[in-house]
């Protein structure tokens, strides 16, 4: 079976876009592996592993239309890596502040400094127009302990950042 590929769709949302799109690479016996789909202010988005027979220009060459017809713009790139090649969280950090320019920045920093892989961020702006508040969850790895990661996150307090960091519990079996 050929390597992989990442497919990258992002559009207006509306209904239908998932099975429309899978059905079109079920139709040409693509494989489908990872993926993360999600809505963001009114637009969609899918990253989608893609595995097929076909080349990559065969695989566009299908979905082009239907990405025109849906409004979305398209990108395909191949991959090195496979299914199953990624760590999994030991960690989970959550944010709650007032919305700023730097909040995100600021928090992955000192992620970054301690050696923390992000594995999968989530934000959200609540609140009002004159009160927003940034929520932010961050799942991850990171060989650092538990306090350390802690200790690293605390200056934030006085900016107004609330920040807890917890562990990821793994259930096997």
């Amino acid at each position: 079976m050929p390597d992989w590929n990442m497919l990258t769709l992002v559009g207006t949302d509306r209904p239908g876009i998932v099975s429309r799109v899978t059905r079109a690479l079920y139709d040409i016996d693509c494989h489908l592996g990872e993926a993360s789909m999600i809505r963001l202010g009114g637009s969609f988005t899918i990253m989608l592993m893609v595995r097929s027979h076909s080349a990559a220009p065969e695989i566009l060459a299908v979905l082009t239309p239907l990405a025109e017809e849906l409004g979305l713009r398209m990108h395909l790139d191949q991959l090195t890596g496979g299914l199953h090649q990624h760590l999994a969280p030991n960690f989970q950090v959550h944010v709650t502040g007032a919305d700023r320019a730097g909040i995100v920045a600021d928090v992955t920093d000192i992620l970054s400094a301690h050696g923390f892989n992000i594995l999968e961020l989530e934000s959200d702006v609540a609140g009002d127009l004159q009160h927003p508040i940034y929520l932010m969850h961050i799942q991850g790895f990171c060989a650092e302990t538990l306090e350390t990661l802690e200790s690293a996150l605390a200056p934030l307090v006085s900016q107004g950042v609330a920040v807890a960091v917890a562990p990821v519990d793994i259930l096997i079996g």
